[in-house]
């Protein structure tokens, strides 16, 4: 990621440290994982069904174990849709999470063991149940191989005292290897969970060493500046009672002081402001990217001429606007020159909030705001919802006309 700083930082949620807070980039990811985890088990129910019909136990029997695979499928989801925002910390069993998963297992494993003469069947249904608990991730990696090879050992078990017949080694085959799955699926979710909180760290840190910088930067300014003032001050107050001419030359030491702090504070403020567009829109993509949003810019070979004073700023309110109120899944930044004037847009999927699915403030102080600095320099803003998609469009024009200085600017 670009070590450009940021107009800001995604603040992690409350509560953070106590239950997992995702970006949306990898929940379709988990639906995979899930789907295909569920997928499997449910294989092996079917499988079981049409092994008890191949090898004519009846079909009633078929049915009845087949409605009971099916319920220990059901409740072992339950578990499974909590792993999704499992926290690191979490006990190893979590009662309304985990029981009717445990207690369905054993008692669906103690029915069909005896009714298909297989000790894997018996074994299987709980097994499933204990590998989705919260185990610690090198722990879970024991169990799940002592599981598996226990459930290898029953197979072979069963084949040697004709429990199992060869039409059901497909069965066998798919009932040893679902623990496996199982973990194998989990533990990549568990690598995709830190590599996205990795990635959130890196822009909060990103945005937090910038203002260390500039706090950095100010205090330097002010704290020099200051210092040289009050001891002017102080000198003066000294001098003023015998040598006033020169203590009077002390007070105006002192005022060009403060005017060389105050310059140099706007020279500070110049120089964030002043960032090349080319490197704001690519800042501010780096940051959505952090966030999980998948980004896609348009930006004119000339940007580097266009109007950085004007549309700095909004680019990066534009950006905590995103970051803040959109849906989070894309984002597409644009800048582009047309008919003498600079053409900023940014469009985005829309948060689902409020009734009428516009993002909390898309009408707010925030773009009234940006309308208003626009405005300042000859230019406009538009801001638009089209379905599912929110857009704001900035246009200035190529050389933006100052600003009207109020009396009290004036002043000073």
């Amino acid at each position: 990621m670009s070590s450009r700083p940021g107009p800001t930082d995604p603040s992690p949620e409350p509560g953070a440290t106590a239950a997992l807070r995702l970006t949306r980039s990898i929940s379709a990811t988990w639906w995979y994982i899930a789907v295909a985890i569920a997928f499997f088990q449910l294989t092996v129910v079917l499988l079981l069904v049409d092994a008890l019909v191949t090898a004519r136990f009846g079909v009633t029997t078929a049915r009845l174990l087949g409605a009971g695979g099916l319920v220990w499928w059901a409740v072992t989801l339950l578990p499974l849709r909590s792993y999704r925002h499992r926290a690191e910390d979490a006990p190893l069993v979590v009662w309304r999470q985990h029981l009717a998963a445990l207690v369905v297992s054993a008692v669906y494993g103690a029915v069909a063991g005896p009714v298909t003469g297989a000790w894997l069947y018996a074994v299987l249904p709980l097994a499933q149940a204990l590998v989705l608990l919260n185990w610690p991730p090198g722990v879970r990696a024991r169990v799940t191989l002592a599981v598996t090879a226990l459930l290898a050992a029953l197979a072979v078990v069963d084949v040697h005292a004709g429990a199992s017949s060869p039409d059901w080694y497909q069965l066998v085959f798919f009932a040893v290897l679902l623990p496996v799955m199982t973990v194998s699926s989990l533990w990549w979710w568990d690598v995709l969970v830190r590599l996205d909180r990795a990635r959130a760290s890196e822009a909060r840190l990103a945005a937090t060493q910038e203002r260390l910088r500039l706090a950095h930067d100010v205090h330097d300014l002010q704290g020099h500046h200051l210092q040289v003032v009050a001891l002017q001050l102080e000198l003066a107050e000294r001098l003023m009672p015998q040598d006033p001419e020169a203590g009077m030359e002390q007070l105006r030491a002192a005022r060009a002081s403060v005017d060389d702090a105050r310059q140099g504070t706007r020279d500070l403020a110049t120089r964030f402001r002043s960032v090349p567009l080319r490197d704001e829109l690519a800042n501010a993509a780096d940051l959505l990217r952090a966030a999980g949003t998948s980004v896609r810019t348009t930006v004119d070979p000339g940007a580097d001429d266009a109007p950085a004073d004007a549309l700095g700023p909004v680019i990066r309110e534009t950006t905590t606007n995103v970051l803040r109120h959109g849906g989070g899944r894309w984002a597409h930044l644009s800048l582009a020159r047309t008919d003498g004037a600079w053409r900023y847009e940014i469009a985005n999927d829309v948060a689902r909030r409020g009734d009428d699915g516009v993002p909390d403030g898309s009408g707010g102080a925030g773009l009234e705001g940006l309308a208003r600095r626009a405005a300042d320099v000859g230019g406009a803003l538009v801001s638009r919802r089209e379905g599912e998609t929110f857009t704001v469009v900035v246009t200035v024009p190529d050389r933006p006309t100052e600003p009207a200085v109020t009396d009290k600017e004036a002043a000073r």
